[in-house]
């Protein structure tokens, strides 16, 4: 029999603006209508969900809310053939999480076709230490690997001790690439050592000169997650024919450059949505992350917290403090960390 009671971590909207979050008792007729009922084991938290967490209103329109912009679990009721009930499941993306209620509830209910089912090779708490983040990057590599190849040379990785950044370069070490990882962390090195990244670059050091027009070609590739003055950079500084993807703008949303590197280097600038990837690519990838591209430190870069230990990682992620991915912990009745 279905539990019709479960926890979700709420974000309020108090009387003087403010916003502020707390694990509250719900019930699965306060959920909107929909083909999949999922008991959530394991979320993850996301840039993204920061945002809604703090009123964001281009990320979530109306508060209260449960953000979480992934989750994994066991399907509890379905009403389509082809994700029958106690099927192990990943939602990400679309909606979830934004105005629908997301991860950071113990039950979601969503359409059938924002469902994956998981691939063989991983496991649920695996699927959230890659979660959206993860398949970003793993959309990112899948860009990027299309036409670079290992021998063509370096990588760079912008924001690479973040979720996407440390995903993206722990893959691309794995193919055979030598990655450098650009980051304004102290520990930075200790971090991505072993995920195979060959060198660390500073951010200062990385976007000195950076107001040239063309930079000294250093990279075959790169992979962007911020956006900004270090997009503008990693693209300014790409060989010929290089391919640099773009994913992020935690830095900025501008991009200040000019058409040069295009037309005089032939630099290819490639966008990665991960929101709304067709079914078709999304389930490509999945199987990827969990065979081909699943890389031997993947505990390494999680760390695991529980609903109620959500705000304060929350505050961590967008003062840019938090290293590589952070798992949410939902099973059972203990969700007090």
């Amino acid at each position: 029999m279905i539990n019709h009671d479960f926890k979700a971590y709420v974000v309020e909207e108090g009387d003087d603006g403010s916003f502020y979050g707390e694990v509250q008792d719900k019930t699965l007729s306060e959920l909107p209508p929909g083909d999949v009922t999922v008991r959530v084991q394991y979320s993850s938290l996301n840039y993204k969900d920061a945002l809604s967490a703090t009123g964001n209103r281009a990320v979530t329109k109306a508060y209260p809310h449960t953000p979480g912009i992934d989750a994994a679990g066991i399907v509890e009721e379905s009403n389509t053939e082809s994700i029958p009930q106690g099927t192990p499941v990943i939602v990400t993306s679309y909606d979830l999480g934004m105005n629908t209620p997301g991860g950071f509830g113990q039950v979601i209910r969503v359409p059938a076709d924002w469902v994956v089912p998981l691939p063989t090779g991983l496991s649920l708490k695996e699927s959230m230490i890659f979660g959206t983040a993860g398949f970003t990057a793993g959309l990112s590599v899948l860009k990027l690997t299309a036409s670079v190849k290992p021998e063509h040379g370096p990588i760079v990785v912008t924001g690479a001790t973040g979720g996407v950044g440390s995903v993206a370069a722990a893959i691309l070490s794995k193919l055979g690439y030598a990655v450098s990882g650009v980051s304004g962390k102290p520990n930075a090195k200790e971090f991505l050592g072993p995920l195979g990244v060959k060198k660390i670059i500073g951010r200062e050091a990385f976007l000195e000169n950076s107001h040239r027009p063309l930079l000294k070609p250093l990279w075959a590739g790169a992979v962007d997650t911020v956006g900004g003055e270090p997009l503008a950079t990693a693209i300014k500084s790409t060989h010929p024919l290089g391919v640099v993807t773009c994913c992020g703008n935690a830095a900025s949303p501008e991009l200040p450059i000019t058409v040069f590197p295009f037309i005089l280097r032939g630099v290819s600038l490639m966008g990665v949505n991960s929101q709304s990837c067709p079914m078709n690519i999304r389930k490509n990838v999945w199987e990827k992350l969990s065979h081909d591209w699943k890389f031997d430190c993947l505990e390494r870069i999680c760390q695991e917290i529980s609903l109620k230990e959500l705000s304060g990682r929350i505050e961590t992620i967008l003062k840019g403090r938090l290293l590589g991915r952070t798992v949410v912990r939902l099973d059972g009745a203990d969700v007090s960390g």
